[in-house]
């Protein structure tokens, strides 16, 4: 997949992503491998967009499910187990290592780092607090809404959230990385990836399974 730079002033506002990415022509990549079909057969509709500006990512998730949830609204918790979708990066492939970016339909996220060894760690409130978002459903916490729900999200992603490296993309640059919608406890379990997975059990972190990201 090939990940465009747009050169516009800096914002702040991730209120501002859809339409950006919209007037530079960004297209909708697919979440659509269903690694797990004979458990977790339910597949929504989920779809992102990625973009980089001179200081961050912009992305932007949209879906529709059946039911969709809300219940953590601040940073931290167990967000994958809402209405989720996920970008997770490896921007030195070469030692192993990754970040897990996840986030609700209401904008609340998780960040972490693996090192490939088994090591993780969570991103301070510092890091965390300075991702930017935008929630067509509000940020305000909900229970499951069992009726068909779409929804977007919107993010500013600061290559500082990449706070183990001194990652900064340019044209050429190639790195590896994976996109995902889940929602462990909602009534219609699932996990889906971009690209595809070949484990015996539900699993995200697996970089080995990682496509190919190219910065043009």
């Amino acid at each position: 997949m090939k990940i465009s730079k747009i050169k516009v002033a800096k914002f702040d506002d991730a209120a501002q992503v859809p339409q950006v990415m919209n007037e530079n022509g960004v297209e909708w990549n697919t979440i659509g491998c269903c690694n797990w079909p004979e458990e977790f057969p339910y597949k929504p509709k989920a779809e992102f967009r990625v973009a980089y500006t001179d200081d961050a990512f912009l992305v932007h998730y949209r879906a529709s499910e059946d039911s969709v949830r809300a219940k953590y609204g601040e940073d931290d918790g167990d967000v994958w187990t809402d209405s989720c979708m996920e970008m997770f990066l490896s921007p030195c492939p070469e030692d192993g290592s990754y970040y897990n970016l996840e986030c609700n339909c209401i904008g609340t996220v998780l960040l972490g780092y693996g090192d490939g060894k088994g090591y993780k760690e969570r991103a301070s409130a510092d890091v965390t607090s300075a991702i930017k978002r935008w929630a067509s459903l509000g940020r305000t916490t909900f229970a499951e809404r069992t009726a068909e729900s779409p929804w977007e999200v919107a993010l500013i992603v600061p290559f500082a959230s990449y706070w183990k490296h001194a990652f900064r993309p340019e044209a050429g640059l190639q790195i590896r990385g994976n996109f995902y919608k889940c929602g462990d406890e909602l009534q219609k379990p699932h996990f889906l990836s971009w690209a595809p997975i070949t484990w015996e059990k539900p699993n995200f972190h697996l970089p080995a399974f990682f496509g190919e990201l190219t910065f043009c």
